[in-house]
């Protein structure tokens, strides 16, 4: 099914409740198995209906080149009344496991931006601890601008920290991957071991943890 990316979550959240400064949220990073989950969160102006030419091209980041994410990223923040970046830690993930802390990276997303939202919008998932009326749209990034625009938000910001993290860990090629288990990073971790960005929680890494936990990186 193909959806259409639009303000229209949005407006009827506006126009039902009273609510403008809607946050949209999105992660990236959440299935890889290093590095951190990253969220994002923006906020765009409901009566600058003009801005919709600015951000044509705006979706679902999995849907775009790096390159495309890369060139939009500065449409999205000049056009966004306040954005907002959150992160929860590789040692975060382990410790209370992907759902919890992408709620985590969301919630510092959100405390990230310039005053508190009205509401929020998120690509399914809920904020159970926040005090906030939340939307929760199966396929959101896909549907919601300001959800479509905070997973650009977060991609590029999370491949811009891995491909530094690539910087310091050559042999596993995080700028190629971002962390994600391609046969590249599984080779690579049976080769050199674990790395400290390394979620050892996951399968594929904590079989080789158990077998080498002092990987041969350094």
């Amino acid at each position: 099914m193909v959806y259409t990316v639009s303000l229209s979550y949005e407006l009827e959240l506006a126009r039902r409740g009273g609510y403008y400064f809607i946050a949209g949220l999105d992660e990236a990073g959440r299935g890889a198995w290093a590095g951190p989950i990253m969220a994002g969160a923006v906020v765009l102006p409901l009566d600058r209906l003009d801005l919709m030419h600015a951000l044509t091209g705006v979706k679902d980041s999995k849907l775009l080149s790096p390159y495309r994410r890369e060139k939009l990223l500065p449409v999205i923040e000049l056009a966004a009344l306040s954005y907002g970046v959150g992160s929860a830690t590789h040692d975060e993930i382990d410790s209370m496991g992907v759902v919890e802390a992408t709620r985590l990276a969301m919630e510092r997303a959100i405390e990230a931006l310039d005053g508190r939202p009205d509401a929020l919008l998120t690509d399914a998932l809920t904020l159970p601890d926040l005090e906030l009326p939340c939307t929760s749209l199966i396929k959101g990034d896909q549907k919601s601008l300001s959800i479509a625009a905070a997973s650009i938000l977060a991609k590029v910001t999370r491949d811009r920290f891995m491909c530094h993290m690539d910087l310091l860990y050559p042999q596993y090629g995080f700028r190629a991957h971002k962390g994600y288990g391609t046969a590249r990073h599984q080779a690579a971790l049976h080769e050199f071991g674990v790395t400290p960005i390394h979620r050892r929680s996951f399968a594929p890494v904590r079989m080789v943890y158990r077998s080498r936990p002092q990987g041969s990186w350094r």
